[in-house]
């Protein structure tokens, strides 16, 4: 008894909703066109980190082979944009990697993915809401913060901020309400933002290329002798490095590449638009990769302008762009780049803002969250409720609470749904194709009545060309495995390299039977029959590009500091306690499965009564 109670707890955790193929019905309004998803996708991701974040690599990781730095990032976030591409292909539905992992590893998967998709957005929300307030109070000579200080100080430190951020708070209340107005005026004022943005950067690129110098990528000792004997004060020097294009070696390339990648995050939200946009299957793939491109070569344009214009030991990471432009002589152009850096701020605002509400709506529309989430205003078609609670919660955020010790959660939210979004992608091509629910049922009984049998050349030489239950279950197994092993191999890299690098025998076998284990169950997966049904969009050379991106998200992951996993833990705790309190009894899944024996029954009587007509006549 106790065995099967288990056993049916267990089920609910794993028990995955319907795929339904096409575009389904919707409350939301479909609005939103490819250009709409392009220009979301580029201001989430083209954040001012633009600005900054090109000063900060180049000087003390990098030097000019950031340029590098940004090409590798740029790749390694192509393998996560490639993956939610597909699926956007494949599920054009609200909810992001929550739906994604919803239809393919379950439903304690999916909660915990949309529940830290949510902590991602607050806290980009709320940390971006401080920054434009600060760019602000910094322009106009730092008025706010000084008043805010002398008079509402706080001090609790590492928890409050030092001052309540009115100006923040008040921020991302305008923006909810503008959300609150509809998707089509959202996407209309990001596109405003996201072209200034970019005409901003045009004018940086341009400009570096014609006040640059080639010799900067080359220098030499001696040129950083002449710059120190021509300096008063060499405290804001950075390190020379063994002078070049590559001053910090190939490691300085890895350690700028991994910083980089976070200047990547952000094409997610596209994702979440799959019930807004007009032609969801095609406008969400081309969105995702148009807008990474753009993004590169944004980075790669402004980081080589940069990196041109002034010695990379010269850079100021506070701010390099008004610097570098003083350097060459072009003081006023600090003006046009602060207006930029503001618009960069503010699309990326609206694209932390726009799909936090969506993930609320599809989760409380599954009956995950509370179902008063869902509701949508029948005159804008936007999640109102969802909309604005989140709005509340963001802007409270940003009023009160110093952010940059949970910065960090962030990263882990959208790692892990990353590495989610890549395992799903690997698991939903290999699976056989169900139309509904009757099918599956069906299949099941043709499972149990005449199975196929497991064999290790079944494994190698699979029969059947299309997928198969067997098939699907083997890949199914293996894709578990796999991350099981990455995650293992991404640990042991992350945290013991220096025994590795110096040839530790017990450390380097490790990593050799890891990597052949890996080797052998995606051998293992390449050989099963993948599922013929055509899209508008699949990743290429399967298994190798998700288990690639999964094993970079990891890697990343494992990067965190240990107060960064205790957070996070509390934060799940606080998810699994809605969860295992609310979800599960309320999930729709949990309603159709108490319907089912109803309907049997139901189809029982019918035939009963058929059967007793028969006999009559």
């Amino acid at each position: 008894m106790l065995w099967q109670a288990l056993r049916r707890f267990g089920q609910k955790l794993v028990r995955r909703r319907a795929l339904e193929p096409g575009m389904a019905e919707t409350r939301l309004a479909r609005c939103l066109s490819t250009l709409d998803l392009v220009a979301l996708g580029v201001g989430s991701t083209l954040g001012a980190g633009v600005y900054v974040l090109a000063g900060e690599v180049a000087k003390d990781k990098a030097g000019p082979s950031i340029v590098i730095c940004f090409l590798v990032a740029a790749l390694s976030s192509v393998l996560a944009g490639l993956c939610y591409a597909e699926f956007g292909a494949r599920v054009p539905r609200s909810g992001s990697a929550y739906l994604y992992s919803y239809v393919t590893v379950g439903e304690l998967w999916a909660f915990t993915t949309g529940w830290n998709l949510i902590l991602s957005y607050v806290i980009g929300t709320a940390s971006v809401a401080r920054a434009w307030s600060s760019a602000f109070d910094n322009l106009i000579g730092n008025h706010i913060s000084q008043t805010l200080q002398g008079s509402i100080s706080l001090h609790v430190p590492h928890v409050l901020a030092e001052y309540p951020d009115f100006f923040a708070m008040g921020l991302v209340l305008l923006l909810t309400g503008l959300l609150a107005l509809g998707a089509s005026e959202s996407a209309l004022v990001t596109k405003v933002f996201t072209v200034v943005n970019l005409l901003v950067l045009g004018f940086v690129i341009i400009s570096g290329f014609i006040k640059g110098d080639l010799h900067n990528w080359k220098l030499t000792e001696g040129d950083y002798k002449l710059t120190v004997a021509g300096l008063n004060d060499t405290y804001s020097l950075g390190p020379l490095g063994s002078g070049g294009f590559v001053p910090f070696g190939f490691e300085g390339i890895l350690r700028g590449a991994a910083t980089c990648f976070y200047a990547f995050v952000g094409f997610d939200c596209i994702a979440t638009t799959g019930e807004e946009a007009q032609n969801p299957q095609h406008s969400i793939p081309v969105g995702i990769v148009v807008s990474l491109f753009v993004c590169f070569l944004a980075y790669f344009g402004v980081s080589s302008a940069l990196t041109l214009m002034m010695p990379y030991y010269q850079l100021q990471p506070e701010s390099p762009l008004p610097e570098a432009f003083l350097y060459t002589g072009w003081a006023p152009a600090r003006y046009v780049v602060a207006l930029g850096s503001l618009c960069a701020l503010s699309t990326s605002l609206l694209g932390s803002m726009f799909p936090m509400p969506r993930v609320i709506y599809a989760m409380a529309e599954d009956g995950l969250l509370f179902r008063v989430l869902a509701r949508v205003h029948t005159g804008t078609h936007t999640p109102i409720v969802a909309t604005v609670v989140s709005g509340i919660i963001a802007a409270f955020m940003a009023f009160l609470f110093e952010l940059t010790d949970l910065v960090d959660l962030m990263s882990i939210g959208t790692l892990l749904a990353y590495s989610l979004v890549a395992i799903c992608v690997l698991i939903l091509r290999y699976q056989p194709e169900l139309k509904n629910e009757e099918d599956e049922v069906e299949l099941q009984e043709e499972n149990m009545a005449g199975a196929e049998k497991l064999t290790l050349q079944g494994l190698f030489c699979p029969l059947s060309s299309i997928p198969t239950p067997l098939s699907g279950q083997v890949v199914y197994v293996c894709s578990s495995l796999v991350a099981l092993l990455l995650t293992l191999l991404c640990l042991v890299l992350a945290q013991w390299p220096v025994p590795l690098v110096s040839g530790d025998p017990v450390w380097t076998v490790v990593v050799v039977l890891l990597l052949m284990l890996v080797t052998g169950i995606t051998g293992v997966i390449w050989r099963q029959p993948q599922s013929p049904t055509p899209l508008h969009f699949k990743v290429p050379a399967l298994p190798l590009l998700p288990l690639m991106s999964i094993f970079v998200n990891v890697y990343l992951m494992m990067q965190m500091t240990a107060g960064t996993w205790a957070r996070f833990g509390v934060w799940m705790l606080i998810g699994f306690a809605i969860y295992f309190g609310y979800g599960i009894q309320h999930s729709l899944e949990e309603v159709k499965s108490d319907q089912a024996p109803l309907k049997c029954r139901a189809k029982t009587v019918d035939l009963d009564l058929s059967n007793a007509c028969t006999h009559s006549i």
